[in-house]
């Protein structure tokens, strides 16, 4: 074995954040749990002692946290004074999960998968899959506070515009399905934006569908949506003008089946949309930091997932256009195209 120098140096280079990264991400969960980012958010410099009181929490270690967080970059330190201060834009993106950015839940996601370790690595012994509602409770929390941000920036501004006249559907009352909709943020979005129209969700999680309609009567919006416990496959009900599947077709067992079940209960000029992590169609493409994210998130969710149901086709959370292409035409349908993007998402339309 030759060793380089400067290649093992820039290696371990690249560790050092690396572990750094890992482990100032339980700080960032600490602090969202405890309120002391929000304790902060006006501005103002404080020192661990008055954040410790504005918190009711202890200053010494309150002190510690405050430390990792400036040697992050995520707050400013002041020697001059001894204060600490978190700047708008970490404000911003730190104390509101209702803003179009929101940091800590992408980082439950993280934690879940590392308190997950024992069964992903069992799986990998035996091959078997590990199902959605297998994982630690941090998953469905974290999922949801990850992905909301996108759909508030997006959803009904950008993504649901670029569908060939569904808007203007849905303006005048349309029926929608959310297949897979998690905690419902993504089916209440969509029923703020467009009143004259009502939302049924779906997902075999029944604590998700629970926690759904619980957020749907909070937020006022119970009347026109409702949520059941239904699997991709089965749900029911028949004219759908909109089916829509938020981050989850490449989760399925049986992709097609499900996508063949769709195009079954649209109306006959009705609209399959698939949102899907943003992934090119070559692995090479994806060696970047948004596929460093998802391929990691892959491996200890999505592939599991699928490996747990039928078929177990475990498309992957980077499956690309391409292969979703190929899915949605095996199941029946004859048009297909990307309608929008983001760096995080793919928005496809497919059409009977």
């Amino acid at each position: 074995m030759t060793i380089d120098p400067q290649r093992l140096d820039a290696f371990v280079g690249r560790f050092v954040q690396d572990l750094g990264a890992v482990l100032h991400a339980a700080t960032v969960l600490l602090g969202d749990k405890l309120g002391l980012y929000k304790a902060m958010a006006d501005g103002a410099p404080v020192t661990p002692e008055e954040l410790a009181q504005r918190t009711n929490t202890d200053a010494r270690y309150v002190r510690e946290w405050l430390s990792a967080q400036a040697s992050s970059g995520y707050v400013e330190y002041d020697p001059a004074s001894t204060r600490f201060r978190l700047p708008e834009e970490q404000a911003f993106a730190l104390t509101n999960e209702w803003n179009p950015l929101f940091i800590p839940g992408g980082l439950q996601i993280a934690a879940s998968a590392i308190k997950d370790e024992a069964p992903i690595l069992e799986a990998f012994r035996t091959g078997r899959g590990v199902g959605w509602h297998e994982h630690c409770a941090d998953l469905f929390a974290g999922t949801e506070r990850f992905f909301r941000p996108g759909y508030i920036a997006s959803l009904t501004s950008a993504w649901l515009p670029a569908l060939d006249g569904v808007q203007a559907k849905l303006e005048r009352g349309a029926r929608v399905a959310d297949v897979g909709c998690g905690h419902g943020s993504s089916t209440i979005v969509m029923a703020r934006a467009f009143p004259n129209s009502t939302f049924v969700g779906f997902d075999y999680h029944a604590p998700s569908i629970e926690a759904a309609n619980r957020a749907a009567a909070s937020g006022g919006v119970a009347s026109r949506v409702s949520f059941q416990v239904a699997s991709a496959k089965e749900f029911p009900g028949r004219g759908y003008d909109l089916v829509t599947f938020f981050d989850c077709l490449h989760d399925m067992g049986d992709p097609v089946g499900a996508a063949r079940h769709v195009r079954e209960t649209l109306a006959p000029d009705g609209t399959f949309m698939i949102v899907e992590p943003f992934a090119n169609d070559r692995l090479e493409d994806n060696l970047n930091p948004i596929g460093r994210i998802f391929y990691s998130a892959s491996t200890f969710v999505c592939t599991p997932a699928s490996r747990s149901q039928e078929v177990g086709l475990a498309l992957g959370a980077q499956a690309g256009e391409s292969r979703i292409g190929k899915v949605v035409s095996e199941a029946g349908f004859t048009r297909f195209r990307r309608a929008a993007e983001t760096p995080f998402n793919l928005v496809l339309e497919a059409r009977a």
